[in-house]
């Protein structure tokens, strides 16, 4: 079987660093805040070419944060995109805040500009920036409608560690960027983590307090916050894996860049766009097929595991229902019935690409 990704099969490749890494967190007792924490926010930080790191508790608090942070006017309108795990929407709920859907482009996944230039009204004050599968978004035009306005960019970057827009790495081109450690990421950890990272001062700072209590300095709490924090094991766990991500990434790009020269010929098969300007880390690689099921069915027969991102589009979902938007017929809305994400992963062998794109052939010619 061609796993989907195989975690343990990397952390095999490291894993006396791993578990030196564990082993100091342990022996100084550091598991909340401390050093090893303090480490990784400065080296995360410097990675994404940001001023300021908090880490956090999860993804989904990381946005939660940003948005409380940004002091948006309550009830206000926040743009989401249509594709997306569903903390993207679920971060605006949470936060007393308007989700409005807008759609995708159909190549590369991310938001649509023209989309959201339909959705702006007087009540939008941010849009979520989603960097899709890897790929950014366009950031020129979104920045560009945003300029004469008082709309903030939050980047959803939980899919797109090193990711960049024209040379720029993502999470500080916007006002605020929120990342996923969540284990199957692309830079994972070991159980739940997130960070948010800005070149605010005055916006780190407040979501640094918000996360913590409310405070910065023990028992000083200027408002009750709430408790989101990016433990020391993780941050240890996430250092290490730190070095490697660019090592990784080169990987996945690899196999990626086989996906595409060697798929491109099979037929009833969309494969996904890389614009120019983009450095696409592909944290999925994501097709769509009109005989999507049949086409997982058989591919899993033949030894290969797939997934679906996402199986039903966010307006689509009965959480989101009371929105009444479910019926609308863009890309989003029509193409998740056809999306299929290959195995992707840099722990995956040149053999196993080959073989995987071997099976993918023969399963396509016979459908």
């Amino acid at each position: 079987m061609i796993k989907f990704l195989d975690l343990n099969k990397q952390y095999l490749s490291i894993k006396s660093e791993i578990d030196n890494a564990i082993s100091g967190v342990i022996s100084d007792s550091a598991f909340i805040g401390g050093k090893h924490l303090a480490q990784f926010e400065e080296n995360f930080a410097t990675y994404q070419n940001a001023k300021y790191c908090i880490g956090v508790g999860n993804g989904t608090d990381a946005l939660e944060i940003a948005i409380e942070a940004l002091n948006l006017p309550k009830g206000s309108e926040i743009i989401v995109p249509a594709n997306s795990f569903i903390s993207s929407a679920e971060a605006v709920y949470r936060t007393g805040h308007k989700i409005v859907f807008c759609d995708v482009n159909s190549g590369d996944y991310t938001i649509s500009i023209e989309d959201v230039k339909n959705r702006i009204t007087e009540n939008t004050s941010a849009i979520i920036a989603v960097h899709l599968y890897g790929h950014p978004c366009d950031m020129d035009l979104l920045l560009k409608i945003t300029k004469n306005n008082s709309i903030k960019i939050i980047e959803d970057c939980a899919q797109a560690h090193g990711a960049e827009f024209k040379g720029r790495r993502v999470g500080c081109i916007g006002d605020i960027g929120c990342f996923s450690f969540y284990p199957g990421k692309n830079l994972g950890a070991y159980g739940d983590g997130g960070a948010i990272v800005t070149n605010d001062e005055a916006l780190g700072v407040q979501c640094r307090k918000i996360a913590n209590h409310g405070r910065i300095a023990k028992y000083n709490h200027e408002f009750s916050g709430r408790n989101s924090r990016l433990d020391g094991l993780q941050a240890a766990i996430l250092d290490v894996k730190l070095k490697y991500l660019d090592q990784w990434t080169n990987q996945r790009i690899l196999i990626a860049d086989e996906y595409l020269n060697q798929l491109k010929n099979s037929v009833d098969i969309v494969l996904p766009v890389r614009k120019e300007w983009a450095k696409q880390v592909y944290h999925l690689f994501v097709i769509r097929h009109p005989k999507r099921d049949l086409l997982i069915e058989k591919l899993n027969h033949s030894g290969v595991q797939t997934g679906i991102h996402y199986p039903i589009a966010l307006p689509k979902l009965p959480a989101f229902k009371y929105l009444g938007q479910s019926n609308e017929r863009g890309n989003a809305w029509v193409n998740d019935d056809t999306i299929l994400s290959l195995p992707i992963g840099d722990s995956m062998s040149h053999e196993s690409v080959f073989k995987s794109i071997s099976i993918i052939k023969k399963e396509l010619s016979l459908l």
